[in-house]
């Protein structure tokens, strides 16, 4: 077994075919396909699955990739450390739900790397996905929260993909609005306030768990509610329907724009304290790369914890 079949079962896997992995990869088709098939009788296992509309990974051959991703990472992590030659692209992909202090720290850590060096990833995408590509080392970080609620269902699916949560920051909730909706004035707001206005959420999916929703009081009843997959969407909706989304109130209007607040939204039951944990995820026991180190120091640094 050898790095570069590694780095082609890894690009057959991303591209889901032959053909594109081939011209991703700057190698013939035939050569791709005769390396694979020597590697499978090498494993004594099938990678993938053929069929006319392209391949997918078989149960072993998922396994096998995930393996094959976190070796694959370490080696371009020594490569990049002891080698000032390699002409080796290194990799860093981060997957998050839609937070847009995760991107904006992920702006500012790219600015401390030759991007002529690297192929930078960053995923705004449904929670499930973040755990899938972590788990899968697709990417390195998955930024996402727990809370009172999901906090046993999600732990328990972070448990079964050997995956860890590292806790970032606790909030509250809090409404985002655009300025021009008619509660933009209130200081606080409440579910009553609420009622008369549409509730947006991201779309996590058909049949996707209700613990991986993104708004920490996805678990109450409203009256209307309108489902986005991007923040775009969502922000557009703000204006267009004076919609609104419950978050953390960390807002990065840089990315967003100056024309959307966030208010603290209060409980009508004051015995009620729901908090929203921050956090990223990685493989258990995994030693970031000096990226990933850098991207978290970012994270903590827009957070106001370094």
């Amino acid at each position: 077994m050898t790095i570069q079949q590694l780095k082609y079962v890894i690009g057959i896997a991303e591209t889901g075919s032959f053909n594109k992995a081939a011209e991703k990869l700057f190698v013939s088709q035939p050569s791709l396909t005769s390396t694979i098939h020597d590697l499978e009788n090498e494993l004594g296992i099938s990678i993938f699955h053929r069929s006319g509309r392209g391949v997918t990974l078989t149960n072993d051959g998922q396994e096998f990739v995930s393996n094959a991703r976190q070796v694959y990472l370490n080696f371009m992590n020594l490569a990049g450390k002891y080698s000032e030659n390699t002409n080796i692209k290194k990799k860093f992909g981060v997957s998050t739900q839609h937070y847009s202090f995760a991107v904006k720290s992920f702006v500012e850590m790219v600015k401390h790397f030759n991007t002529n060096e690297y192929e930078f990833a960053i995923r705004e995408t449904k929670t499930k996905d973040v755990i899938e590509d972590v788990s899968s080392l697709k990417s390195e970080i998955g930024i996402l929260y727990l809370s009172d609620f999901n906090r046993k269902p999600i732990e328990s699916l972070l448990k079964s993909k050997d995956l860890e949560f590292h806790h970032l920051i606790d909030c509250k909730a809090y409404v985002y609005i655009w300025k021009g909706n008619p509660l933009a004035q209130k200081k606080e707001i409440t579910f009553s306030d609420l009622a008369d206005y549409p509730c947006l959420s991201f779309e996590q999916g058909d049949g996707a768990s209700f613990y991986f929703a993104e708004e920490i009081l996805s678990t109450e009843e409203y009256n209307r509610t309108i489902k986005a997959n991007d923040r775009a969407s969502m922000l557009n909706l703000m204006i267009g329907l004076n919609g609104y989304t419950l978050c953390s109130g960390i807002i990065c209007e840089e990315l967003n724009g100056s024309d959307y607040i966030a208010v603290p939204f209060r409980e009508q039951d004051d015995n009620i304290n729901r908090v929203m944990e921050i956090g990223y995820i990685t493989k258990k026991n995994f030693t970031l790369s000096s990226t990933g180190e850098k991207y978290i120091k970012e994270v903590q640094t827009y957070l106001g914890l370094k």
